[in-house]
């Protein structure tokens, strides 16, 4: 596609990122992004609430405010009851409400597949947008929550996920990154993506590659959702995993003393996912206690060195 240039884009085209971000005054900026999905759990009520949580997350990956939504609705309306709706829109209202933006409208459409998700508009700073293209040698990775959102949800659509792991993979996924956000701006971090559909490998390749760094992960101390490692070697891996896992093929490098289905699991499509985190190594350690205080769960499990752009996976 032919580029556009603006004298006020901040955050387009040029390199790919979490979201959209546009100058509207010297101290302020307006953050844009969509997302939608279909079904991943068979709540409706908790996939809206997933798919909510999923679209605030690019705000949040950038360091902003969510300030406003809309909602984006495809139904099939001669296949399913309208409670399905009623109950889905009612799971995504109430993490939108959580967030402290205001649902202000949205748009459906008949579909044959049900579909649903926002577009946020969001608030930040013009000189403290986090992007995925800062990070820096010496720099420390942090995630703030375990991977295996796409094989535990793939178990479950095998019929194989039980309800005690269904209900924590449903709690961690609808959870927001609001106070990860907060934490890793008051911290002073370099670089941030949030791990979505091309995986946790995907993800950190954009940043590397943006940030022309190279990314060191140690695949021992990646955190995995309970469960997921289990039905990784069970063979209940989403497709996604394997597209991402090709696509990243000349782009990662990985030890062949690594196990192989832990780093399966690094290219395993996740949904609202955490945010990796690309820190100051003065700064990791308060940051880390930042968020242990808000609740939030964190691991190192990586740094940047000085490279061209490639993630390098290692025991």
């Amino acid at each position: 596609m032919p580029k556009t240039p603006h004298p006020d884009v901040l955050v387009g085209l040029d390199k790919p990122d979490d979201a959209g971000v546009i100058r509207l005054a010297d101290d302020l900026a307006l953050i844009q992004t969509v997302d939608y999905f279909t079904p991943i759990v068979d709540d409706p009520f908790d996939y809206g609430a997933i798919a909510a949580a999923n679209s605030l997350s690019d705000v949040y990956s950038m360091g902003g405010v969510p300030i406003s939504v809309l909602n984006i609705v495809g139904f099939p309306r001669s296949e399913l009851d309208l409670s399905v709706l009623t109950d889905m829109l009612r799971g995504g209202q109430e993490v939108i409400a959580e967030s402290g933006a205001a649902l202000v409208g949205g748009h459906s459409v008949k579909s044959p597949e049900l579909f649903y998700g926002l577009s946020v508009s969001g608030k930040i700073h013009p000189d403290k947008i986090v992007t995925n293209s800062g990070a820096q040698p010496e720099d420390v990775l942090i995630l703030t929550k375990p991977l295996g959102t796409g094989v535990l949800t793939t178990a479950l659509k095998k019929g194989k996920l039980s309800n005690a792991r269904l209900q924590a993979v449903t709690e961690q996924m609808r959870r927001l990154n609001r106070n990860a956000a907060e934490a890793m701006v008051a911290c002073g971090a370099n670089a941030c993506t949030d791990v979505t559909g091309f995986g946790f490998a995907g993800h950190l390749f954009e940043m590397a590659h943006n940030s022309g760094v190279d990314a060191y992960v140690y695949v021992e101390s990646v955190p995995l959702i309970d469960g997921a490692l289990d039905h990784a070697k069970d063979g209940d891996k989403p497709g996604g995993l394997g597209s991402n896992r090709s696509y990243l093929a000349s782009r990662t490098s990985i030890s062949e003393h690594c196990d192989a289905d832990r780093v399966d699991l690094l290219f395993d499509p996740q949904t609202s996912g955490g945010l990796l985190i690309s820190v100051p190594k003065a700064n990791s350690e308060e940051l880390r206690e930042r968020l242990e205080d808000a609740g939030e769960t964190s691991a190192v499990v990586g740094e940047i060195r000085p490279g061209d752009g490639i993630v390098q996976i290692l025991p």
